[in-house]
């Protein structure tokens, strides 16, 4: 019975594998990375706006519906879904060719999260709607009712800090240049290093909103990065804080347009 096991997961492992190097994939991973600096660059810029106390949403659903009303808005919306869509899939082929547990959990998280970055996309670019801050909302309420829902909402949280604190480390560390198939070059290190540190910071704040819902069993204001921002708004310098983290997400995206021509896919 194992060696049928066995010579099925080798199967699959080779498949995905196959997959992963196929042309199409592999360029279309390259436009899900440039489809990611898209979207950071519109996210910094509205979380300038709300720094300014000028409106905005700095969510996924925010940033798309900016998008959708520029010219040309549409089309970049369907190009910006395809590019997520290719890149998950991807991601997909990553998660079974991993060897190392911690990788292939990255993958699968990654595939989870432009899979929604594309489902969003394909909404906004059929003429539908979506808020990702309800979506955020109506998932802690889910956790929140369910049992050991407090613990669950704040394990929620200590994740999403984790996951900011590696993003602070990737970028002080420099340990994206392991994404590279060669080096991108003295700025896009320099984007790459500003741009990890400022979205961790951002991650840290949507992390701590989750962990005082669960503390307070109160969903609040956890709207995910949106909700983080504008609960960092209310701070001493908060203002200031934004535009440093808004300078962060710009610099995230430069990153992203050197990953889609370096990294190594």
């Amino acid at each position: 019975m194992s060696t049928h096991v066995d010579r099925a997961t080798t199967a699959a492992k080779g498949a995905a594998s196959k997959a992963g190097d196929h042309p199409v994939i592999e360029w279309g991973a390259r436009l899900g990375y440039a489809a990611s600096g898209v979207l950071h660059l519109v996210l910094a810029w509205l979380t300038v706006q709300i720094a300014t106390g000028s409106g905005g949403q700095a969510s996924q659903s925010g940033a798309l519906a900016t998008v959708a009303r520029q010219p040309f808005g549409m089309f970049l919306l369907w190009v910006l879904a395809i590019g997520f869509t290719l890149l998950a899939l991807w991601q997909v082929t990553e998660l079974f060719t991993a060897r190392e547990a911690f990788d292939k959990a990255k993958a699968g998280g990654k595939a989870v999260m432009y899979a929604a970055l594309a489902y969003t996309g394909y909404v906004f670019a059929l003429g539908g709607r979506t808020s990702s801050n309800k979506q955020t909302k109506d998932f802690t309420r889910t956790l929140m009712e369910a049992p050991a829902g407090r613990v669950l909402v704040g394990a929620v949280g200590v994740a999403i800090i984790g996951v900011a604190l590696y993003h602070v480390y990737k970028g002080w560390k420099k340990k994206f240049l392991d994404d590279f198939q060669e080096h991108p070059g003295h700025w896009a290190v320099v984007a790459a290093r500003v741009g990890y540190i400022g979205k961790g910071i951002a991650l840290v704040a949507v992390g701590v909103l989750f962990v005082a819902a669960a503390i307070q069993q109160h969903i609040g204001k956890t709207t995910g990065l949106d909700g983080g921002l504008k609960s960092l708004r209310d701070l001493p310098a908060g203002p200031v804080i934004l535009v440093g983290i808004a300078l962060g997400l710009a610099a995230y995206g430069v990153y992203s347009f050197a990953r889609a021509r370096y990294a190594r896919v």
